[in-house]
């Protein structure tokens, strides 16, 4: 029997009256009077966009940090549980990636694997940070990959929850790229899913779709996105310009420790995935987390937090 995890402090209640009108991104003075973590929110301007960006903990000069980076659609918001927990004992590092949320739009191009890795880098380094351990979920974990693979960054070890590390095979494959670029070309494509997710059973169906049973709180979270047609642009503008193959070819070279975490009920990436990506590592672990979908870590915060501080100790005893 699944427990459902909440844990409502270090943050109000989302507003269930205000919401942006279409048309407009989320606006920092309205939608985030009460984001998550507020308290640990600034904005910083790298690679030519402005960034949303939260920071937990001790000073990054003065401790081991830890940088999260979330997946496609998502927010900061995914780590609101998280985060404060690893941040009793860690620097911890949370952004909005490009277009997301609070963080301005790209050009087009930098949507692709390669142009989020690039601006995310110059973000860290910008904040002049070298993460001990970088941590990503989904998307977030193939960013991290090509990071590491650039060189931008040499972390300790990469932490991937739910990694999407394989690219759509077959006639999904065939399918799915023409269909995210038609619909990433213009904006009535958003436009017209922001007003469905008016709609709360929209919003239910979307997120029930990954296998993930969530709070109250963390399906508002999501609706308010989703009602952002801009966020909802540069979800689809990263999936158009989404190309895996090549870092799937390039994966052998991951030569640090790599902890593939995946969700027994996972239905958008499937657990099998994780151990056909830890065959291909070099020194890699498996973790399952059972009775948990794609959300695992907003679903069991507690659970994923520990599962990070046992990485860091790890590392710290290598």
């Amino acid at each position: 029997m699944r427990v459902q995890q909440r844990y409502p402090w270090r943050y109000a209640q989302p507003r269930r009256t205000e919401r942006v009108s279409l048309g407009d991104r989320l606006q920092w003075e309205i939608d985030g009077r009460d984001w998550p973590n507020r308290s640990a929110s600034r904005f910083v301007t790298a690679a030519g966009l402005r960034w949303h960006v939260q920071q937990f903990g001790p000073a990054p000069s003065d401790a081991s940090v830890i940088v999260l980076l979330h997946g496609t659609g998502s927010s900061s918001h995914s780590w609101r549980d998280v985060a404060p927990r690893l941040g009793e004992d860690h620097s911890v590092v949370v952004m909005d990636l490009p277009g997301h949320a609070f963080t301005t739009m790209p050009p087009n191009a930098d949507q692709s694997l390669a142009g989020m890795s690039r601006n995310v880098a110059a973000l860290l380094h910008e904040l002049k940070i070298s993460p001990t351990v970088i941590v990503g979920h989904s998307a977030g974990a193939a960013v991290a990959a090509r990071m590491i693979l650039d060189q931008p960054i040499s972390p300790a070890a990469l932490v991937s929850l739910n990694g999407a590390f394989i690219a759509f095979g077959g006639l999904a494959g065939q399918f799915f790229l023409p269909v995210a670029k038609l619909l990433a070309a213009g904006s009535l494509a958003s436009r017209f899913f922001a007003w469905q997710a008016n709609d709360p059973a929209i919003i239910q169906k979307l997120v029930r779709s990954t296998g993930s049973l969530l709070d109250e709180v963390g399906m508002d979270l999501y609706a308010r996105l989703v009602r952002s047609p801009d966020h909802v642009s540069a979800a689809l503008a990263m999936m158009a310009h989404w190309d895996l193959e090549p870092l799937e070819r390039e994966l052998p070279r991951l030569s640090l420790p790599v902890w593939m975490v995946a969700a027994e009920n996972d239905t958008t990436v499937p657990a099998i995935q994780a151990a056909q990506i830890a065959r291909r590592l070099p020194r890699s672990h498996q973790v399952l987390w059972p009775m948990l979908g794609h959300l695992a870590h907003e679903e069991s915060p507690a659970q994923c937090a520990a599962l990070l501080a046992s990485v860091m100790g790890a590392i710290s005893q290598s």
